[in-house]
C-alpha cells in the first residue's frame, strides 16, 4: 500500500510520555524480554505488531536484530515491498526470502493457516540456524488468543517466541505505543494472507492470487484501506466496514469499481451487504 513512512532516528518509547503507569510496566517487560533473548530474528510482515516488534528489538538489541520477510505469491507484492521500506526507515537489517507455493496448500486445507505457519517458520529457523541467530520472534500480542488461530499451534510446536503476548500487549496497546514512537503504522488495518479469500478445499491457482492482490490494490487505492475481495470462481464478492458499504456504490459511479475487477478477471461483482468479518469465508475455520 506504499503509506509513507514517517520514522525519527530511534523509535524507542519514551516512558516518561505516557501516563499510563500499566502500560509502562508491559512496556518495560517487553523491553527486558528482548534484551534477555540477547539476538534475534524477527519474523517481519511489515504490519502494525511486526512493525513494533523490530522497532522495540532494535532500540533494545542494536545490531543484534535481524528482520526477515518472507514472500510468497499468496502474499501481496506491495506488502512485501512495504515491509522493505519500514525495514530501511527504522534501520534494521533485513532480508526478504521468495518461496513457491508450499504444495501442501495448493488445494487451500481447511487448516491452512497451521500448514502455512508451519512450513515458513521452519524456513525461518533454518535462516536463524545458518547467521547464528539462537532465537526466532514474532508479534502475536495478547488480543490474539481471543481469537481462533490456528497457526498459534505451529508457533508452539516450534517453539517460536512471542514477546509481545509474553509481556501482555493488547492491540490497542500495540497501536498506542506504535503511534508514541512515531511509526506510521499505529493505524494501519489488518491484513491476512490471500488464501484467506478462497474458499477451503479449492484448488489455488497463481492467476487467482494475481486477480485478487489486483483488485484490492484498486479499491485501497480509491480509498478503501480495509477490503477483502473474497472469490468464488469468477464472481468478486466484495467486503468493507459496514458503515462504508453506501460509499462504496457510490464510488461505483465515479472509479468504476465493476469495470475495473472485471479487467482483472473477474466476470461478476457483487457487494457484501454484511460487510467485512474476519473468516467470512468459513466461520468455523481460519480466522484473518
Amino acid at each position: 500500500m506504499n503509506s509513507s513512512v514517517n520514522l525519527p532516528g530511534n523509535p524507542a518509547v519514551n516512558p516518561a510520555v505516557n501516563n499510563s503507569s500499566d502500560l509502562n510496566r508491559k512496556n518495560e517487560r517487553l523491553n527486558r524480554e528482548l534484551k534477555a533473548l540477547g539476538k534475534v530474528l524477527v519474523a517481519f510482515s511489515g504490519g502494525v505488531d511486526s512493525t513494533f516488534l523490530v522497532s522495540a528489538a532494535q532500540a533494545a538489541l542494536g545490531e543484534e536484530v535481524q528482520a526477515v520477510t518472507i514472500s510468497t505469491p499468496y502474499i501481496p507484492k506491495w506488502e512485501v515491498e512495504e515491509a522493505r521500506q519500514l525495514a530501511c526507515a527504522i534501520g534494521v537489517r533485513h532480508r526478504v526470502v521468495n518461496l513457491e507455493m508450499p504444495e501442501e496448500l495448493r488445494d487451500n486445507p481447511p487448516q491452512h493457516c497451521y500448514v502455512c505457519k508451519k512450513h515458513l517458520f521452519t524456513v525461518l529457523l533454518e535462516v536463524a540456524e545458518k547467521i547464528g541467530i539462537p532465537h526466532v520472534i514474532e508479534g502475536t500480542n495478547a488480543d490474539d488468543l481471543k481469537d481462533y488461530r490456528p497457526g498459534r499451534k505451529a508457533l508452539v510446536e516450534l517453539k517460536i517466541r512471542s514477546p509481545l503476548l509474553k509481556a501482555g500487549l493488547t492491540k490497542s496497546d500495540i497501536r498506542r505505543l506504535s503511534r508514541m514512537a512515531g511509526l506510521d503504522t499505529w493505524d494501519k488495518p489488518a491484513y491476512a494472507c490471500l488464501l484467506s479469500r478462497i474458499p477451503v478445499n479449492t484448488r489455488v491457482e497463481t492467476a487467482d492470487l494475481d486477480r485478487i492482490e489486483k483488485a484490492e490494490r484498486f479499491l485501497m487505492d480509491i480509498g478503501f484501506r480495509a477490503v477483502r475481495v473474497r472469490t468464488h470462481g469468477d464472481v468478486a464478492r466484495i467486503e468493507v466496514d459496514p458503515d462504508r458499504i453506501s460509499e462504496l456504490v457510490k464510488a461505483d459511479s465515479i472509479h468504476d469499481i465493476q469495470g475495473a475487477l472485471k479487467r482483472v478477471g473477474y466476470a461478476h461483482v457483487s457487494v457484501d451487504l454484511t460487510g467485512y468479518r474476519t473468516g467470512s469465508m468459513n466461520l468455523n475455520e481460519d480466522r484473518d
